[in-house]
């Protein structure tokens, strides 16, 4: 199905895990289907947010707030991306959004500005952060209140370290969204969208970043499931946040479609992840959390139960293989089949609004993960009803190498919509041998080593097939 040997592909699997926020790290957390359940936070109980640190719990009249309103900041200590050359400051805030049921919810985002010179504009940064418990919250790696460096956290963030510190160097300010939420439902819809763009208004507002409020040129980016979350925040922008001028979105290894992505990675070297991901897709869609109730075998709870409060390298490494269809008392394509869980996943796909906003979106043919017949789909009816999409099919990559490989295009465009002329609206299809061959002329050669340095030092050790 791929390009890559049985053997490397098992290494790709390391290398995903890297690009997620959760490596190899086992936390507290609730898993779904418990005995006695434990139900996700409400609006006005963020408290299960990492850590338990006071600083997640919003104020209890939080919700009449404005959505984008920061309730409270704090600086913080880069436990990740300080160790590159590029410093930046960072702060913490707390803000106000809104979740999937249209209810008032609070969230963390991390902001940065580069130390030195001006800021030039806001890129909204999706770290794929693919957890089911709090404690894997992009916050709770990147950067730290009091105390000592986070060194496990900025090996886990080997691979976002490189476009995150090559973000900063172009001298833009940055937003690392903990857009999951506290109750940590990923894949839930709309949820995600909405706090990628409250969190951008919130890094507007803040006074410290030295931005232009909401007339601040402004970006989003995210691979994998970081897309999913930067495509609902794309779809939702017209008419929730029509004020913000975001110019651009970045969409790499774009998840458009959770069923199909769970489907494709049952029973395979990547089936840690739908395990860590599904207790908390399921918390948000009441008919999940009915049919799981249902159909899961009493292993199947034990393991949802663990699985959902762990880290997804942790699931990876500790669930290789392990095939949903012995998880429940069916096999999963009929569970998958049955009209409720059908139209639940239904309502998690992207494509039902067509965003405003320019897209650029780089997928892998050969992804293992995420079909890309689900992304031509989509694009496909984006360019219909009138988006602007410039896709990039790459033929040399998969899922995990793409995150690596296409980050210099993806930073380019990006790059050329932040600081040039509007694009003019257009759709096109280019499928290429590889990302590394499109331009990257817009970029300082000092950002290009940023991303060249972080793509040889993760992939140096899975390239020999000796």
């Amino acid at each position: 199905m791929g390009v890559l040997p049985t053997r490397a592909k098992v290494a790709v699997a390391t290398i995903i895990c890297v690009n997620t926020v959760a490596c190899g790290i086992t936390l507290g957390g609730n898993g779904f289907a418990n005995a006695d359940p434990v139900p996700p936070p409400d609006a006005s109980s963020a408290a299960s947010a990492p850590y338990d640190d006071p600083f997640y719990r919003p104020p209890a009249d939080f919700g009449a707030a404005a959505p984008g309103t920061i309730l409270r900041s704090r600086p913080v200590t880069l436990s990740s991306i300080s160790l590159l050359a590029d410093k930046a400051q960072a702060w913490q805030l707390l803000y106000r959004t809104t979740n999937s049921q249209g209810q008032p919810m609070a969230t963390v985002t991390t902001v940065l500005r580069p130390i030195a010179g001006p800021v030039h504009g806001l890129v909204s940064y999706q770290i794929p952060e693919d957890a089911s418990t709090a404690q894997c919250a992009p916050s709770r790696f990147l950067g730290t209140a009091s105390g000592p460096v986070d060194t496990v956290g900025s090996a886990i963030l080997a691979v976002d370290i490189g476009p995150l510190n090559a973000v900063i160097a172009e001298g833009f300010a940055l937003s690392v969204p903990d857009y999951e939420g506290p109750g940590s439902e990923w894949g839930a819809a709309k949820q995600p969208g909405y706090a990628v763009l409250d969190g951008i208004r919130a890094a507007q507002s803040f006074e410290s970043l030295g931005l232009s409020g909401t007339r601040t040129p402004t970006a989003m980016w995210g691979y994998s499931g970081g897309s999913l979350a930067s495509g609902w925040a794309a779809q939702l922008q017209p008419d929730y946040a029509p004020e913000l001028a975001i110019r651009a979105t970045a969409l790499g290894g774009f998840l458009t479609n959770p069923a199909q992505a769970v489907s494709r990675t049952i029973g395979t070297v990547f089936a840690g992840v739908p395990i860590s991901v599904l207790p908390g897709l399921v918390r948000s869609e009441p008919a999940l959390v009915a049919a799981f109730d249902t159909h899961l075998t009493p292993s199947g709870r034990a393991l949802f139960e663990t699985a959902g409060a762990q880290c997804v390298t942790a699931n990876i490494t500790s669930y290789p293989s392990v095939d949903l269809n012995d998880q429940l008392d069916m096999p999963f394509r009929d569970f998958m089949a049955l009209p409720d869980v059908r139209s639940a996943f239904a309502q998690l796909n992207l494509g039902g609004s067509t965003p405003a906003i320019p897209l650029f979106v780089y997928h892998s043919v050969n992804d293992e993960m995420v079909p890309v017949e689900g992304v031509d789909e989509t694009v496909a009816h984006y360019c219909a009803t009138g988006a602007s999409v410039t896709y990039v099919r790459d033929q040399a990559s998969e899922h995990g190498l793409l995150g690596l490989t296409g980050a210099p295009a993806a930073l380019n465009w990006l790059t050329e919509q932040l600081t040039g002329d509007p694009v003019r609206p257009q759709c096109t299809t280019r499928t290429v041998a590889s990302a590394l061959g499109l331009a990257t002329t817009s970029l300082p050669q000092a950002t290009r080593d940023i991303l060249d340095g972080t793509r040889a030092s993760v992939t140096a050790p899975v390239l020999p097939e000796g």
